[in-house]
């Protein structure tokens, strides 16, 4: 723990979760107590599982916050990054990586407690794989996801990731300088890694592949856009298109004022991650209440 981190019992720490044989890193913080739930955080393209455990200032990490909260929080490298590198060298697609993501949360499950249920929180690219693997049928076990970071409408070519993390392309995850606490960008660089090619080969087919997931998506989910989001439109059409792809039974678009992409990292991280947190809790209470649950009240 950082002298910047200050909620009080919360340890985080390093953690390695087994996907039939393939090793997924990442984080986890545990609350102190049986979990109300367990939040699973995703990453974006380029980057860590750390993303989500920013130290610059107080309250920024997500992970912190939610397991002060009573949650139990998984912030997972995705296929191709951290420890799975070696089994994906050219990286995955985002169907490999659903495929790993719920051998992996399988495995968890088998020998944690997850409270009343696993709630997907996911960024940019992740926001992509979080969608995969609620449009599966195991999906269909989710409390509900929340999305940062994504559309289905690029606002820029995606040819431009071939430079993804390159001068002309940084503008587009950050935004204005102010919008990070000191000491953000110098903190970010050991997140930052190569986008593999294979992620980035699958990139430009998106709005293609957004329609027939969204089709099969069976849980709640909730979409933010940063007020300086960069890399997709955000208009108010691009929002009823998504709305009428969407089959999940409850469907929530929010915009977050003073955040640039990389909302996590950012002076908004706080305010976001309560709001992302607050729909866990809807899903979770909408879970307990559902006519015929048979399932035991979270700790409140």
């Amino acid at each position: 723990m950082t002298p910047t981190d200050t909620t009080p019992g919360v340890r985080v720490r390093e953690t390695v979760l087994d996907a039939d044989g393939i090793p997924l890193s990442g984080l986890i913080a545990l609350p102190d107590g049986p979990p109300r739930a367990t939040v699973v955080a995703i990453h974006g393209g380029g980057m860590r599982a750390g993303y989500f455990h920013g130290l610059s200032h107080c309250g920024q990490s997500l992970l912190t916050l939610a397991a002060g909260l009573g949650y139990a929080v998984l912030a997972v490298d995705r296929p191709g990054y951290g420890m799975s590198e070696p089994n994906f060298p050219q990286g995955a697609t985002l169907s490999e990586q659903s495929h790993v993501l719920h051998a992996a949360l399988a495995s968890y499950a088998s020998e944690h407690d997850t409270g009343g249920g696993v709630f997907l929180m996911a960024h940019s690219y992740g926001g992509k794989l979080a969608l995969h693997a609620a449009a599966d049928p195991r999906g269909a076990a989710f409390l509900g996801l929340d999305i940062s970071g994504i559309s289905h409408r690029y606002a820029v070519d995606p040819a431009r990731l071939d430079d993804f993390h390159g001068v002309k392309t940084w503008p587009l995850h950050w935004g204005r300088l102010g919008l990070y606490p000191p000491g953000t960008f110098s903190a970010a660089k050991p997140l930052v890694t190569p986008m593999p090619p294979r992620e980035a080969q699958e990139a430009p087919r998106w709005a293609q592949a957004f329609p027939g997931l969204a089709a099969r998506v069976r849980v709640p989910v909730r979409f933010t856009f940063a007020e300086h989001e960069g890399w997709w439109h955000h208009d108010e059409e691009t929002i009823a298109s998504m709305r009428a792809h969407l089959a999940a039974p409850r469907v929530v678009f929010d915009r977050q004022p003073n955040a640039g992409h990389n909302i996590s990292l950012g002076w908004a991280a706080r305010t976001y991650h309560l709001r992302a947190l607050a729909f866990a809790e809807e899903c979770l209470l909408a879970r307990e209440l559902a006519p015929g649950a048979r399932r035991t009240p979270s700790p409140r």
